[in-house]
């Protein structure tokens, strides 16, 4: 019974992750959309953004645009206004696709086509005004490609796409040199299409290739009885965001809104700006791009810079390939000489006892496990003169045999950290291989986050496994609690952290907000699935795996620690670590932190690289792991439990106070709210990283150190 319950709880949850993916999903050269002359090609509106804000909005819910009509959209049964149903990535990341009212027929051409005239009062116009001076650019989706403005590269020999079209243009004033606020109200829609592979290009079909946006200012005066303009080429006088002779306003930002009427004797509460919007369209064929090659336009600025890829791993590779050499020569010269020694003092040891004929001291008597290096314990009853000579011997890391495993302090925390970190370990590994393969890719709308939080559910089994088995190592008996603390700690962090930003995002409008609807789901996905899956993998882990073993037995009374070196002090340790698996991925970062933040609307592709450079970190964080504990373990300091997992994550700190510059130097964003969003981001981005670099490195640490003890 128990059993049903959980696979029907299961495919509930899949069916709530999976199935919305249906509608921006497709498999490259097979899901392909063919369309005949003539056939309505559906437009979309999805958002605004710019690289100046945080935050986004719906683009038709926008007080200055043509609303839908609710009209039928051609054959099919779609109605304007209507929204697409969205999966769980594409409501996170801030989309709101609804269909528009612009018309396009495949190979129509339309050179002029009237879409509405919208009237906007102050409060309207106060915001567009704000919109066009923060560089907002709007997203329109046509056959799933987004709409493009087109460049050319540099020598001239490329095309090449940057997504989204800007909602206006600011110019300055010759008179009062103050700013001045036009919007664009004419699209000139270039289609770019290319014969259908197949039968379906044998019965005249074609396939969508490209989409491109061109927006321009057309003054209102000079219009037909249609609300047609008499030149659409005519772009000397574009249309002016004002109202009436409000243009005395002092405030450089805010000119032209809300005036007092003391500055301004016509100034009419109720008055009202009219925009006209027309568009034209235009169908093109494309010979040199195939459909399935329709999305390299959008990543040939990333394919230019596959030089300085190559460099960051390169780079990569040097620091990775010093720190392997400095690894192989402390395992295989320095450790198993070290262990060479004591076996040989051992034997020769033996030899003398025999021959001085010593007086038998009593035998001990012990059923407990000993390592190598519980071998000395026996030499020492041979006399003071072995005593002294077996004493020579254990130096540096062999004096901790008996503390080395001794357990660590606030183990309850340190378990579910490890849990959480394996749990992140999983997901990432699997967006990265499913990216590399092609699965996830810019088609698929909201799949790196979708997938991601299905992938992260799903690792809530290893999760509770590796923070069982970590609890019970450490000593631990409550784990029921242990589970509750880690099912707990990092997605209570993240959807606190989340559903407290949200309050800001919500009182901004901005369809960057999440609705309550879905934090209902999420919380249930948290509470109802992520909980009883880290439950079956902490039972499986604590009851039935148990606890690693250690090789040897810890002393009742521990060791006291010597004053140790001021490079070794747990803060300083941490930051100087930290920065060799910093200086592996610093370059990789540039082209992640410009996708994310500088070019919201390019997409990042070049996954092939970073995996590349994602595995030398790891190998990175293993080595420099493995190299401070055995320097720490040389030092006479047992205490590398927190080390290991502070070092392994230590570069987490370094990436954040990347960010810190990267705000400041590289980007201008304006606003708290903004502000607020980029920093509480990135402290979220870098706790996953360093939860997941933590947890590498701190097995790392344990599974080297058990090797060397054995």
């Amino acid at each position: 019974m128990h059993c049903d319950f959980r696979f029907t709880l299961f495919s509930l949850v899949s069916a709530f992750l999976i199935l919305p993916f249906a509608n921006a999903f497709y498999i490259p050269g097979w899901s392909i959309r063919s369309y005949r002359d003539g056939q309505a090609i559906p437009l979309f509106v999805n958002k605004v953004y710019s690289d100046n804000s945080q935050l986004q909005f719906a683009y038709s819910e926008l007080p200055f645009v043509c609303p839908p009509s609710g009209r039928k959209h051609g054959a099919s049964n779609l109605i304007s206004g209507s929204s697409l149903a969205l999966n769980l990535g594409q409501v996170l990341r801030g989309d709101r696709i609804t269909l528009s009212d612009y018309e396009l027929n495949m190979g129509n051409d339309d050179e002029a086509h009237y879409l509405c005239s919208r009237k906007i009062d102050w409060a309207g116009l106060k915001r567009a005004q704000e919109l066009v001076a923060d560089g907002f650019v709007a997203e329109w989706i046509v056959d799933n490609l987004p709409g493009a403005t087109s460049f050319v590269t540099v020598d001239r020999s490329r095309k090449y796409y940057a997504a989204g079209f800007k909602l206006g243009y600011e110019d300055l004033s010759p008179t009062t040199g103050l700013p001045i606020y036009y919007i664009n109200n004419h699209f000139t829609i270039v289609i770019r299409y290319h014969r259908a592979p197949g039968r379906a290009g044998n019965n005249g079909k074609k396939t969508i290739v490209g989409f491109e946006v061109y927006a321009k200012s057309l003054e209102a005066e000079g219009r037909n009885e249609t609300g047609l303009p008499g030149d659409i080429q005519a772009v000397e006088n574009g249309l002016q965001l004002q109202i009436g002779g409000n243009t005395t306003s002092t405030d450089k930002r805010d000119n032209s809104l809300y005036p007092n009427n003391d500055e301004v004797d016509d100034f009419d509460e109720n008055a009202t700006l009219t925009i006209p919007y027309t568009y034209s369209v235009y169908f093109r064929e494309e010979e040199k791009v195939e459909w399935q090659n329709r999305w390299d336009l959008y990543f040939v600025d990333q394919e230019d810079s596959s030089k300085i890829h190559w460099l960051a791993i390169v780079n990569s590779l040097i620091i990775s390939g010093l720190l392997t050499s400095l690894v192989a020569v402390i395992i295989a010269r320095t450790i198993y000489g070290d262990i060479k020694n004591v076996k040989e003092k051992s034997l020769e040891e033996g030899k003398i006892k025999l021959k001085r004929r010593t007086p038998k001291s009593p035998k001990r008597k012990s059923t407990d496990k000993g390592g190598l290096l519980d071998q000395p314990d026996a030499i020492k009853d041979a006399g003071d003169s072995s005593d002294e000579e077996a004493a020579e011997d254990l130096t540096g890391w062999k004096l901790l045999h008996g503390d080395v495993f001794r357990t660590p302090p606030f183990p309850g925390i340190l378990a579910p950290l490890i849990g959480s970190g394996m749990q992140l370990v999983f997901m990432a590994t699997g967006l990265l291989l499913l990216s590399c393969f092609g699965v996830l890719n810019p088609s698929f709308r909201g799949g790196y986050i979708s997938v991601g939080v299905a992938l992260f559910i799903f690792a809530g089994l290893f999760s509770g496994y590796f923070s069982g088995r970590a609890y019970k190592t450490f000593g631990g008996q409550l784990w029921k609690k242990n589970v509750i603390v880690t099912a707990t700690l990092f997605p209570g962090l993240l959807f606190a952290t989340v559903f407290i930003l949200n309050f800001f995002v919500w009182a901004q409008a901005s369809s960057t907000a999440i609705p309550f609807g879905t934090l209902i789901a999420l919380l249930s996905l948290w509470l109802l699935v992520q909980l009883p899956l880290v439950y079956a993998g902490s039972w499986f882990g604590f009851i039935r795996a148990g606890g690693w073993d250690h090789p040897i037995k810890t002393n009742p009374i521990p060791r006291q620690v010597p004053p140790q070196q001021w490079y070794f002090r747990s803060w300083r340790l941490v930051l100087l670590a930290g920065l060799i698996p910093f200086s592996v991925i610093f370059i990789e970062l540039m082209f992640v932190f410009k996708s994310l933040w500088q070019d919201k609307s390019g997409y990042y592709y070049v996954f092939g690289f970073f995996a590349v450079v994602s595995v030398i970190l790891i190998l990175t964080v293993v080595e420099v792991t493995i190299v401070v504990t055995y320097n720490q373990l040389c030092a006479e300091n047992y205490h590398w439990w927190w080390q290991s997992f502070l070092v392994g994550g230590s570069s987490s700190i370094w990436v954040f106070a990347y960010c810190l510059y990267y705000y400041y130097a590289k980007l201008h964003i304006q606003g708290v709210i903004s502000g607020l969003l980029f920093f509480s981001y990135s402290f979220l981005a870098c706790t996953v990283y360093g939860l997941l670099t933590g947890t590498v490195g701190f097995l790392s640490a344990y599974a080297f150190v058990r090797r060397i003890y054995r």
